[in-house]
């Protein structure tokens, strides 16, 4: 994939202070990347799935935030399959309250993925390795 400089931010919708929060940590870290997430979840809607699967796609890889919230977020949910679909770089960071849940309280999709701790260094560290 051709370099963009945009990462995209999945988030789910109850969680948009977090999300406000997690770009100003990455324009701190690496003020070349362009955060982009879709703005309104309406996974209902045919026209946003193809927007957000051309959004997704457009972009060098995806952090998700996840939360409690996630699990009935289907528009985050969405997002995230198709970045797991275009095989792009995805790292999912969650709080302490989200690392400390059972897998089997996630859906499916994410049930045998690694939930990161919110933290400096795994920012970084996934920035550094999407800039490669």
């Amino acid at each position: 994939m051709e370099p963009t400089n945009q990462l995209f931010v999945s988030f789910a919708l109850k969680d948009a202070e977090l999300r406000d929060k997690l770009i100003e940590q990455i324009n701190k870290e690496s003020p070349e990347i362009t955060c982009v997430f879709m703005p309104e979840k309406r996974s209902w809607e045919s026209a946003w799935k193809e927007e957000c699967r051309e959004k997704v796609r457009g972009c060098n890889g995806a952090i998700g935030l996840i939360t409690p919230n996630t699990i009935r977020a289907d528009g985050q949910l969405w997002e995230l399959r198709c970045a797991f679909e275009a095989k792009m770089k995805v790292m999912l960071i969650g709080d302490e309250e989200a690392c400390d849940m059972p897998a089997r309280k996630f859906p499916d999709l994410l049930k045998d993925e690694d939930i990161l701790p919110w933290n400096s260094s795994n920012i970084a560290m996934f920035l550094g390795r999407l800039q490669r």
